[in-house]
């Protein structure tokens, strides 16, 4: 147990950086105008591994690809996920072509604890609406935790507490047909978040839109003009995203059927694709203003500082010496929007304690029948879970709306 704990850290540590590099790659990367494209493919890329990932675990591997993998499900996932992790990453590392940072002569190099003094004072100073899109953010994701980590459990355990036929009960895995259900079910939500992900950005307005003119055929041109008036900004979009999740999630303690829980979690598809897409857009839209010349500070904080597209910095604090790139800024600022992804993964996962230990206390619910067969009476603790997610993401609704003001 000790041993799968650790890893589990080691595991969350790995993705999160694999994670803020692969974000601050786009905003480095890729022009102001094509920061929402670059973000939307990246969603993308990331709904063709939700297929990837729940198809796999709605099969039953070890009977498909025998003891090769590993001898248990769980096992054979992992080296299927570890595979796919090293081969994404290491194309990315190969085709991507990053500017080198190349120091003045008045520069000096920082020690650890000046880079994590810097990063504190940053995220102490963040300017106004990268403060709004990360407090969106950490709304946002003590609403999604809960999802993301019990939906599985919660579609198969709804199965077997109402739609399982009674002489069926007895099953001998239990909990793997509740994890093979439930992966069934993220199958089609992973599905939706797919198509929703190629589809969505044609109906969102992208910043590059106004810098030329199109002449289509006179006979749609009013059509098309009404279709590109009508179109909402990314950040109305996330709004909407909230509110659809939240407005999903409110009905799970009511869902008494595997087909409604499985309705549920599809409608929240395309509430993933925009949580995938707009924060990290948005914020390296900023970032690339930022870094931009005319661009002014609004702290006067020691050693919170910014850099211009040529690289010179516009520095605030008292040690001239200091420079930083808008390779280094990005890095900072997306490294901050993680911090605010992942704290709230341990406030879920404090929430999620004081549930269960208050509805379902001294006991897994997967593990409390008969057999290892869920109960079907008194409260569904996962479903409480993500009713508490639907009033946090409208939370962060609220919180994503203070941006238009800004």
């Amino acid at each position: 147990m000790a041993l799968a704990v650790l890893s589990i850290y080691a595991l969350d540590f790995a993705i999160n950086a694999v994670m803020s590099c692969s974000r601050s790659l786009l905003v480095d990367v890729l022009p102001l105008e094509k920061q929402q494209a670059g973000a939307a493919w990246a969603s993308r890329m990331s709904a063709v591994g939700h297929i990837v990932g729940y198809s796999s675990a709605a099969m039953n591997l070890p009977r498909l690809l025998g003891t090769t993998l590993g001898t248990t499900q769980f096992q054979q996932l992992t080296v299927i996920a570890v595979a796919a992790l090293l081969v994404t990453t290491g194309v990315t590392c190969w085709a991507v072509n990053e500017s080198v940072l190349v120091s003045g002569k008045g520069s000096k190099s920082r020690s650890a604890y000046g880079v994590l003094r810097q990063i504190y004072l940053t995220t102490r100073h963040l300017p106004p609406r990268i403060q709004a899109i990360c407090w969106a953010q950490f709304w946002s994701w003590i609403g999604w935790f809960p999802f993301m980590f019990y939906s599985t459990t919660w579609v198969g355990e709804t199965y077997f507490r109402y739609d399982i036929p009674a002489d069926a009960k007895q099953s001998e895995d239990a909990l793997g047909e509740v994890g093979r259900i439930g992966s069934t079910a993220l199958v089609f939500y992973s599905t939706i978040t797919f198509l929703g992900a190629f589809l969505l950005p044609i109906f969102v307005k992208s910043p590059d839109e106004g810098q030329y003119t199109t002449r289509p055929p006179q006979a749609v041109a009013g059509l098309l003009r009404t279709f590109q008036e009508m179109k909402p900004d990314l950040l109305s979009m996330w709004i909407i995203g909230h509110l659809m999740f939240a407005g999903s999630m409110v009905f799970a303690p009511f869902a008494t059927s595997f087909r409604f829980a499985t309705v549920l979690v599809c409608l929240c598809g395309i509430p993933w694709t925009i949580a995938g897409w707009a924060p990290s857009a948005l914020l390296g839209m900023e970032v690339n203003k930022m870094s931009s010349p005319g661009y002014k500070r609004l702290s006067n904080d020691v050693d919170v500082e910014l850099s211009d597209l040529n690289g010179t910095s516009n520095l605030l604090g008292n040690d001239g010496a200091d420079s930083s790139s808008g390779g280094e800024l990005s890095g900072i600022y997306f490294g901050i929007l993680n911090i605010y992804t992942t704290v709230p993964q341990f406030l879920g996962s404090l929430i999620a304690a004081v549930v269960f230990a208050a509805l379902e206390p001294g006991k897994s619910q997967e593990l409390a029948g008969e057999q290892g067969v869920p109960k079907t009476e008194g409260p569904n603790a996962i479903s409480v879970c993500l009713f508490i997610g639907a009033v946090c993401a409208f939370v962060a609704s609220v919180a994503t709306r203070k941006l238009k003001h800004l």
